[in-house]
């Protein structure tokens, strides 16, 4: 049997691992399908949709929450996008149909810099994802998770199903388009292909284009996942609970989270202690190895290995400039007022790519170069940060 960590346990550098252990075996997917419990989501049924690469994807579903009301005008929507292993709850406790809290519950509400009193607050669960939205865990027209058939998509793809969205909601024009980290690059996107379909943007934490670095980063990422003997050439679905590819998932989670955090943060939370009576050279574990593998356990439970695979390869896709005569050329068609925030300690998405959007912009709020938040939690700084980033978020929003 595999053990594995509990999903509703806080990491704690000192607790030991058994305490964590969780006898359960771990599920095939940790996607959401249909017969699920809907919690909070609401769902758009948007047609077939043709990716960039000439792909249909057949009978295309987005997943969504929102909060607060949309106005008579309709023009105080603001769309909220979400990182790579995120989804549509940005708000509200985990329960039945959501297996984590809100993930941006001190931005997001009423009172708050989003401000759900006035503001009709929409989250999407990305085209590929695993919580509700058209994925590889989607059941096909056969009746079976469409798996590997389900195709490349990128980021000009995924926004293309959030226009659809808007147009399915009746939304002409975002008030504001948020997003960090992946999230980023999707409203980078909508503010260079739909520029008269929003009046504000906010990028934070995330690049331009995907550099060789971070593409190198998410190639590992991308054989930890498929080098595992469960992956099965992304067709493990009819797999029993414990035999799916969760460990090459896990190990994939791990190497991402070491680029979330920062060097300065780990050696400060960490050090060199280990996790029990054992000492690492006597076959015990040092405290930040428990610490990794609690998060990619953990992630197991909550995620699907084929939308990984998906996601990460949009990632890579990501490239402002792709048919556009360049980045600068790209950003130069952004009209939307922007805020551009880089986190001084990021080395996933490190502040130079912030400098290099925001150099580029002309609607940029703080001129040629971005607002550079001091953090020590590297790139996970715009999720906890929540009281600096909601105080930008607030003034531009207005």
């Amino acid at each position: 049997m595999d053990w594995q960590l509990s999903d509703d346990v806080q990491p704690s550098a000192r607790v030991p691992a058994h305490l964590l252990l969780d006898p359960t075996p771990v599920p095939v997917t940790g996607a959401w399908r249909p017969g699920d419990d809907p919690g909070e989501r609401l769902f758009a049924r948007l047609g077939d949709l043709t990716t960039e690469h000439g792909a249909t994807i057949p009978s295309t579903v987005v997943a969504y929450e929102t909060w607060g009301t949309l106005n008579e005008a309709r023009d105080n929507a603001i769309l909220v996008n979400h990182a790579l292993t995120g989804d549509s709850h940005v708000v509200g406790a985990a329960g039945p149909g959501h297996a984590t809290s809100g993930w941006w519950a001190g931005v997001v509400g009423a009172g708050l810099p989003l401000d759900t009193d006035r503001w009709f607050v929409v989250a999407p669960n990305m085209l590929g994802g695993c919580q509700g939205s058209s994925g590889p865990a989607t059941i096909g027209p056969d009746g079976r998770e469409l798996g590997s058939r389900f195709p490349r998509v990128t980021i000009r793809d995924q926004v293309e199903a959030q226009r659809r969205l808007a147009d399915h909601l009746g939304i002409d024009r975002w008030h504001a388009v948020v997003g960090g980290s992946m999230g980023g690059m999707h409203v980078l996107e909508w503010a260079v292909t739909h520029p008269e379909r929003l009046g504000k943007a906010a990028v934070l934490a995330a690049p331009p284009i995907s550099s060789a670095d971070q593409i190198a980063l998410n190639g590992l990422q991308l054989e930890a996942v498929q080098s595992d003997p469960h992956w099965l050439g992304g067709e493990y679905y009819d797999q029993p609970d414990g035999q799916g590819p969760h460990k090459g998932l896990a190990l994939a989670r791990r190497m991402a989270m070491v680029n979330y955090r920062s060097p300065d943060e780990l050696n400060r939370r960490f050090g060199r202690g280990w996790q029990s009576s054992v000492d690492p050279d006597h076959g015990g574990r040092y405290q930040v190895e428990s610490y990794l593998d609690v998060h990619g356990n953990r992630f197991t439970r909550r995620f699907d290995a084929g939308s990984y695979v998906r996601l990460v390869l949009a990632m890579s896709s990501h490239d402002l400039g792709r048919g556009r005569g360049g980045v600068e050329a790209a950003l130069s068609r952004i009209t939307a007022e922007t805020l551009v925030v880089g986190i001084d300690s990021d080395r996933l998405f490190p502040v130079a790519d912030q400098q290099r959007i925001a150099a580029g912009l002309s609607t940029s709020v703080s001129g040629d170069a971005p607002v550079v938040l001091s953090s020590e939690f590297g790139h996970d700084g715009f999720l906890i940060e929540t009281d600096a980033v909601g105080a930008l978020l607030r003034e531009l929003v207005g």
